[in-house]
């Protein structure tokens, strides 16, 4: 059969569009992200946040951040712009490479939309080495 002499009905065609649109802005919605729920509280060595900076913890959906040394924060790792997993910390920012938005890593405050509101925050405790975070 020749490719020339296939035909599509217009309902055929429009249906096909549709669903190639609800499936990218499906991806979008969502950031994609594919992380389980987290299940619990996340123990890691508080050596592993570094001072001035932060780690993102995917399967716990937490970010840790120690602005200055033995002073440490936790926040939900879920971007408030559309629920993107923020993906780095950087020069004292936490980073969601979604859409760009930045938040502060002493308290979460979004400093670069296009978020507007802080990440939630988490409780973070603090035992000999080892930090617990709430999910």
């Amino acid at each position: 059969m020749n490719p020339a002499d296939v035909t599509m009905s217009r309902r055929a065609f429009v249906g096909g569009a549709c669903a190639v649109g609800c499936l990218a802005v499906t991806g979008c919605a969502g950031g994609g992200e594919s992380e389980p729920e987290p299940s619990g509280p996340v123990e890691l060595p508080a050596a592993d946040v570094p001072v001035g900076g932060g780690v993102v913890l995917r399967p716990g959906r937490v970010v840790v951040t120690q602005p200055e040394p033995g002073v440490f924060h936790a926040f939900s790792a879920v971007c408030t712009h559309q629920n993107c997993l923020v993906s780095a910390v950087n020069q004292g920012r936490i980073v969601c490479r979604c859409h760009g938005s930045q938040f502060a890593i002493e308290d979460g405050a979004a400093l670069v939309g296009p978020a507007q509101e802080p990440l939630a925050p988490r409780p973070v405790t603090v035992a000999g080495d080892t930090l617990t975070v709430g999910t």
